[in-house]
């Protein structure tokens, strides 16, 4: 009987090319076509006379619907392709685009950012690393610099801690979902709310006043005068430092407890077989098994905090001591209106995070759910 054995055809040079061609079409075509035919009506809606209610349905049409028609033709050209070509071109058609616009908002103002970041304050002459020299020599930078350390370490380290002890005590809970959505619900409140709230709690009052402070509520009732938390240094960048916590530690138990969930029962029987006492069973099974859970959430909030801004901004201002490189970067662009300035530090701020943000990448590449 006659064997046979399938051989693959290697695309020859005109085929990549047309392959190349089409991938080219397909990532950077639909964004630009699908631009052009939304700014055209954006020009017709914005000259037009029409009622408002017709406006906003041709704007919804022309927006939804034409973006979709262009997908949806050039599709259709795809499938006339050769089989061959048409598998290594079609998703180009729907990622490609994606990247487009990703390159186009992100990698694009990345490296404009940092070609004002090499020039002067007005953007007028070049100045080299000058601005860079002034961000890692100047003193508030320093301090600035020690307190996202600060940040990053006792905010990533007691967010996910915390979260884990909670996701932990919560397991065997009689009430434990509701203790669960109460932990979680600080997740719902933005950065600038919790800092208004919190202000409330670390307020201050000379003594002798009524105290407004929840804090100097309990203080003085205890007999001791009342105390100015935001100011005393360098433990208010802790007392801001605990909100964080407050908030990320709901994040941190949510998903630590799917983790949890899904450890198998018969390797804590198993450790229980062996002698192993309950404490032990979580230090040598159960947290070595959820390990990529941790580590996953662990970069997540370190990258939070090495961006933090809002917290700062709304408690302090960056006052007192608390600087943080955020801070400092919006002071330079917005308040000093020094471009150069303040983009090296948007530049330092971005290499900082972005070694923990492509360790992330990495951790989720490496779970099995994503492979």
């Amino acid at each position: 009987m006659a064997q046979y054995e399938q051989v693959e055809v290697q695309p020859g040079r005109t085929d990549r090319l047309v392959t190349l061609a089409w991938q080219v079409v397909s990532t950077i075509g639909v964004p630009l076509i699908a631009f052009i035919v939304l700014w055209q009506g954006f020009l017709f809606l914005r000259d037009t006379s029409a009622p408002k209610y017709i406006t906003a349905g041709i704007a919804i049409v022309w927006g939804v619907g034409g973006v979709a028609a262009i997908y949806y033709i050039l599709n259709w050209l795809i499938e006339k392709l050769p089989s061959q070509i048409r598998s290594r071109v079609l998703p180009f058609l729907f990622v490609g685009p994606a990247m487009a616009i990703l390159a186009w908002y992100l990698v694009l103002p990345v490296f404009l950012s940092f070609l004002l970041s090499l020039q002067n304050a007005t953007s007028t002459a070049w100045v080299g690393l000058a601005n860079y020299a002034f961000a890692l020599s100047d003193p508030t930078m320093v301090e600035a610099i020690r307190n996202n350390v600060f940040w990053l370490i006792l905010g990533t380290g007691f967010s996910t801690g915390a979260g884990l002890l909670v996701a932990i005590l919560a397991e065997r809970a009689t009430y434990a979902r509701v203790a669960k959505i109460l932990i979680f619900l600080p997740m719902a409140i933005s950065f600038v709310g919790a800092g208004i709230i919190w202000k409330f709690v670390y307020a201050y009052k000379p003594e002798g006043a009524d105290q407004i402070g929840f804090l100097n509520g309990i203080v003085t009732a205890l007999g001791f005068p009342p105390q100015s938390w935001l100011t005393a240094l360098p433990a208010n960048t802790f007392f801001l430092i605990l909100i964080l916590i407050w908030s990320q530690t709901g994040f941190a138990m949510v998903i630590l407890s799917a983790a949890l969930n899904g450890v198998p029962d018969e390797l804590r029987e198993a450790a229980r077989i062996d002698g192993a006492s309950e404490v032990q069973v979580y230090r040598r099974v159960v947290i070595p098994y959820i390990r990529g859970s941790i580590v996953t959430v662990s970069t997540t909030i370190a990258i939070l905090t090495l961006k933090i801004f809002d917290i700062v901004v709304t408690m302090t201002g960056g006052n007192f001591g608390t600087e943080v490189i955020a801070t400092l970067q919006f002071k330079q662009m917005f308040q000093f209106f020094d471009n150069g300035r303040g983009s090296a530090l948007a530049i330092i701020l971005l290499i900082a995070v972005t070694p923990v943000v492509w360790y992330n990448l990495r951790q989720f590449g490496e779970q099995r759910g994503f492979k």
